[in-house]
């Protein structure tokens, strides 16, 4: 049957591309996200042809089986698509485009990926990413050797390993059928949104319960208030809920929007909702660019190697320099302190102590300098009392001027 909900699709240029490579569909059973990549004029064909092959799965279904291989037959199509186009221009060569595409059929959702755009799941106020990226620095941290948050600014974080492309007939396709109920939100976006804004951000804007236009015009402001260096193509699907369902025709975005698939006009900029911090550094910032040979891959990975190992020497580095620095203080406090005097007693007499009257911990930071042979008990009771609390002297001399003054008042002289 038709799906019963409602959704939303907008796409924008950025703020530092020339032209928009990204192509979204919304329609009343199909929605999907496409982000080209291979040159100026490249990646818009890329995915403009890859929208066009998929709308034609734009209609109910009767399993997901049947929409699932319409999917994987759809996008192969698009592959072969692409490779006639690259024969017939050459100068296209080296295009491609990632693929993120959902069909509804009944209570459940069917998925097909190849890329780094993604599908999020919004249930229950909890963000789930979906789909899994298709890049150098997924399987990095795959395999545990950096984290999620590194992986955002990795230097290699823009190369793709698998897409939709025309070096490949039959592309590696991720495909499953997941269960969806009134309520979800489901949210396709082009690496220009993921890249630049984070989790936690994303799955506020979900939850404010707002329209998906509305909560898709939040999305991009969001990204545009982070710099917006890729562009950026939202797709917002709600499962049933308060807002009118689908009806009309579909809505198409980014460079599938113009019949030439090129030069595509900048969409309208967000409106709603106020301004939300963003990270300093925006992830998505490099062009995106396919190296799937094996060859390049073990390339990387010894580069990372390299590069993990110059941070691990680095970070030493800069311990033995923050340690160093730290001695050298404590050496130069240390030698300071040796400049200073003050007058004090021991178990019976008065002594002139070369430091401070301060202790770290077990370390005193002072020294008898001379037991000058006064008894404490000769002393008044004030000036004992005094002694015994100590009487800062500022040099050597001055010591023994309040030692001097302390004879006369005893009347006796020094040792």
């Amino acid at each position: 049957m038709v799906f019963q909900g409602s959704s939303a699709a907008i796409s924008h240029t950025g703020k530092v591309r020339s032209n928009n490579q990204d192509s979204g569909y919304a329609g009343s059973n199909l929605f999907a996200v496409a982000d080209g990549m291979g040159g100026h004029a490249g990646g818009d064909v890329a995915s403009s042809l890859a929208i066009a092959r998929l709308e034609s799965l734009d209609h109910p279904y009767e399993s997901t089986s049947q929409a699932e291989r319409a999917l994987r037959d759809a996008i192969s199509d698009a592959a072969a698509e692409l490779i006639d186009t690259v024969r017939l221009r050459p100068e296209l060569a080296g295009m491609g485009t990632t693929v993120s595409a959902l069909v509804m059929v009944d209570q459940y959702a069917v998925i097909a990926h190849i890329g780094d755009s993604r599908i999020y799941l919004y249930r229950d106020e909890t963000l789930t990413q979906i789909t899994t990226d298709h890049t150098f620095v997924q399987r990095l941290v795959d395999s545990g050797r950096i984290t999620p948050e590194e992986a955002r600014y990795h230097p290699r974080r823009s190369v793709l390993m698998r897409v939709l492309g025309d070096m490949d007939a039959e592309p590696e396709l991720d495909t499953f059928i997941m269960p969806t109920q009134a309520g979800d939100r489901w949210l396709l976006c082009s690496d220009g949104l993921s890249g630049v804004v984070d989790d936690p951000h994303t799955a506020k804007a979900l939850g404010m319960g707002l329209p998906p236009g509305r909560t898709a015009d939040n999305l991009l402001k969001q990204a545009l208030d982070g710099g917006a260096p890729d562009n950026v193509t939202i797709v917002l699907v709600d499962v049933g809920g308060q807002h009118p369902v689908f009806s009309g025709t579909a809505t198409i975005v980014g460079s599938a929007s113009n019949p030439i698939g090129i030069e595509v006009p900048a969409a309208r900029s967000g409106r709603g909702g106020g301004g939300w911090l963003h990270p300093a550094r925006t992830a998505a910032n490099e062009p995106t660019h396919y190296e799937p040979a094996p060859e390049f891959l073990e390339e990387l990975i010894e580069e990372d190697r390299r590069r993990a190992r110059r941070r691990r020497i680095g970070w030493i580095v800069g311990v033995v320099l923050a340690l160093g620095l730290l001695a050298a203080g404590l050496v130069l406090a240390y030698q300071w302190t040796q400049t200073r005097y003050f007058v004090g007693a021991d178990e019976d007499s008065v002594v002139i102590f070369q430091g401070i009257q301060q202790d770290i911990g077990p370390i005193s930071l002072s020294t008898p300098y001379q037991d000058t042979g006064i008894p404490l008990d000769d002393l008044s009771e004030f000036a004992r009392a005094t002694i015994e609390q100590t009487i800062s002297a500022s040099s050597l001399s001055d010591a023994q001027r309040i030692v001097a003054s302390l004879t006369d008042s005893a009347g006796g002289g020094t040792g």
